[in-house]
């Protein structure tokens, strides 16, 4: 792991991600989720503060670059969570053992993304939940041709982040049924980074 992904992208993407539109997607997401969650790609804790006192969190994060940063969201929330540091391609869980799963500004990034997404349907109990936030592809193929020219570019400045992965097709494809799906733009992000996906759904 070099440094821009150690040092500088973890500041980065806190930033970025913590503008007050993200802030509403997020918490509308996690307001109905419950029970034991495992959280792939835990980031910086951005989160915690909207899940409900009661869940018994799971935090997988792949990288020690974080570590500072969730240190200081553990240390400002009254909420607890047991962090493991880990790759969702190789999730350190048996089988069944969650109720549901959150993934939010993961999946794009995320090198051998179906083979993680049979993953967290491997953890997931029967009709246990996975609750999504995710940027991706467009439905408009003005905005998809840029998406994919300039996803070469977005990998080496996001991390590995795609900006051309259809992450509709991508869950269900992987054993996976929406019970509940938006698709949008962004208000306040440009067309080509602010198309996301805003979903739940169960295991087939």
């Amino acid at each position: 792991m070099g440094i821009y992904s150690r040092y500088i992208f973890p500041r980065l993407m806190n930033w970025g991600l913590s503008h007050s539109e993200v802030t509403r997607l997020r918490k509308a997401l996690l307001r109905d989720v419950e029970g034991k969650i495992l959280e792939i790609g835990f980031g910086t804790g951005l989160n915690l503060p909207h899940y409900s006192p009661g869940v018994q969190l799971f935090a997988l994060e792949p990288n020690p670059g974080m570590l500072p940063l969730i240190d200081r969201a553990r240390k400002s929330s009254e909420k607890t969570f047991t962090l493991c540091l880990g790759d969702a391609q190789r999730i350190p869980f048996r089988s069944e053992s969650f109720d549901a799963a959150v993934s939010c500004w993961t999946l794009c990034s995320i090198a051998d993304v179906g083979r993680a997404l049979d993953e967290i349907r491997r953890i997931l109990r029967p009709r246990g939940r996975f609750f999504i936030l995710e940027h991706g592809l467009s439905r408009e193929p003005s905005i998809q041709r840029w998406q994919h020219r300039l996803t070469p570019v977005q990998k080496r400045l996001g991390d590995g982040c795609h900006l051309n992965r259809d992450m509709k097709n991508l869950v269900e494809s992987r054993g996976f049924q929406f019970i509940e799906l938006e698709e949008a733009y962004q208000e306040k992000a440009p067309r080509i980074f602010g198309y996301f996906y805003r979903g739940i759904a169960v295991r087939r």
